[in-house]
């Protein structure tokens, strides 16, 4: 099964994508961590947009995930978080892949800028944390590996504020392009499973 999973940032869908993944036995490919994992030639193209605060270009992107959806764990199906952001993305997967379903994790804009705003991650095993939510046994300490837990300098209401509108402005239209699955995101991350499972007609 080719899934992708789609929300605004905070809505849990890397999260998701992850548990899922494991449930149903096929890759979770985000393309952040694609784009971190390169080597070779790639990387050090990535690297030169990366240094001077540039965008990856589109192509260069595509030819990162085409690469990574040719590896044998793909042939099953994979979950897609991160990609496409946008219609042009969107058509340029359209002709290397076709997408079977995807699920759109609904939050409020609200709820996106207070789980923005007190997110952490591991700096070690990259587990999140919300610190008004879910916040970790203790202070600053990953539950897991014990890793320091840091904030993104762009976790703040202003610049969240502007990931909520490029959200709402150039990813939403492309729920209308495939047929997408909503599924109310603001609920406990295991009833936001179960949900996604059913949506999934598992």
């Amino acid at each position: 099964m080719k899934l992708l999973f789609v929300g605004v940032q905070g809505s849990g869908k890397g999260t998701q994508a992850k548990i899922v993944s494991e449930k149903l036995g096929i890759p979770h490919i985000s393309t952040g961590d694609l784009l971190r994992g390169a080597f070779g030639e790639l990387k050090n193209e990535i690297d030169s947009y990366i240094a001077v605060g540039k965008l990856v270009p589109d192509e260069l992107m595509l030819r990162v995930l085409q690469d990574r959806l040719s590896l044998n764990d793909c042939v099953g199906g994979f979950i897609l978080d991160g990609y496409p952001r946008n219609m042009a993305q969107a058509k340029k997967l359209d002709e290397i892949i076709s997408i079977d379903k995807v699920i759109e994790i609904v939050i409020s804009d609200e709820e996106a800028l207070v789980r923005a705003i007190y997110r952490v991650t591991c700096s070690k095993c990259g587990e999140g944390y919300n610190t008004k939510t879910n916040p970790p046994k203790r202070a600053g300490v990953c539950d897991k590996c014990n890793g320091v837990l840091t904030k993104r300098a762009d976790d703040n209401e202003q610049a969240m504020l502007k990931r909520i509108g490029i959200y709402h402005k150039e990813t939403e239209p492309i729920l209308l392009h495939y047929k997408s699955v909503k599924v109310n995101g603001e609920q406990k991350i295991d009833r936001v499973t179960e949900d996604i499972l059913r949506a999934l007609e598992i």
